[in-house]
């Protein structure tokens, strides 16, 4: 898989430094590729080029990042977002999920975390490309295999048990996982895992223990510890803060 190509926006040239510094971006596959320091230099960068990946912070000069990604989706609609910010604010979430941004982190930046949210962006990309272009043996064999992950996600899942259904060896497919999607199959795995649970916490009065079951984990603390190493809060956590920031409103 091609490497990223990430622009990274934020008034302080100490925090894009430390993008650039602390975070391994070749370890992740991805490279950073430029800079802006103000909304209207970022518009600018993003038209010159094209990246895959912008990482912004909300409040910078001249034009606010949720106003500049507004305008970047009319000519950049495959471009994917991260908002970096020092704002726990619902009303910028809300708006971020608007305008379907991948992920809102807070500074201070967890690198671990935002390693996850990167990686997590590439499944996310890959699928997005995988529904485009399906001309290569490997991209069509990937494509139907990560489609059968999506249907019996409730299900017990494991290499030897793709091998066996798609008559493929495992460490094949352990082998297209990294060389198509860039993630091992276990983190692409439970980042599906988890992105189902997440809805059905949010869309459903389901119990935690039959969220985790229809999630793919039969027992439901081992799904609340996975949960919480994902997301940093607790099933439960997560659907009683959504509910009342949704009050909140």
């Amino acid at each position: 898989m091609k490497k990223l190509r990430v622009l990274l926006v934020d008034d302080e040239i100490m925090i894009r430094e430390g993008f650039k510094r602390l975070f391994d971006w070749e370890a992740h596959g991805c490279e950073v590729v430029g800079e802006a320091a103000d909304g209207m230099e970022a518009l600018a960068r993003i038209d010159a080029l094209d990246p895959d990946i912008v990482i912004m912070d909300i409040n910078i000069p001249i034009m606010n990042g949720l106003k500049v990604i507004q305008l970047s989706r009319i000519k950049h609609p495959e471009t994917a977002f991260v908002i970096v910010s020092g704002y726990d604010d619902f009303s910028y979430c809300r708006e971020a999920l608007r305008l379907q941004i991948t992920d809102y982190i807070l500074k201070p930046v967890n690198y671990e975390e935002f390693g996850s949210c990167i990686d997590n962006l590439k499944i996310a990309l890959f699928q997005r490309q995988s529904s485009k272009n399906e001309n290569r043996q490997e991209e069509r064999t990937i494509t139907g295999i990560t489609r059968y992950l999506q249907e019996h996600l409730a299900e017990d899942i494991s290499l030897s048990i793709l091998a066996e259904q798609f008559h493929l060896n495992a460490q094949y497919i352990s082998q297209l996982f990294k060389s198509e999607i860039g993630v091992g199959f276990l983190t692409y795995l439970t980042n599906i895992r988890m992105e189902k649970a997440k809805k059905l916490l949010l869309s459903t009065a389901l119990s935690i223990a039959e969220v985790a079951e229809q999630s793919g984990y039969g027992d439901y603390r081992v799904f609340t510890k996975v949960f919480k190493k994902s997301e940093g809060i607790t099933p439960s956590q997560y659907r009683r803060d959504f509910l009342e920031g949704t009050a909140a409103i």
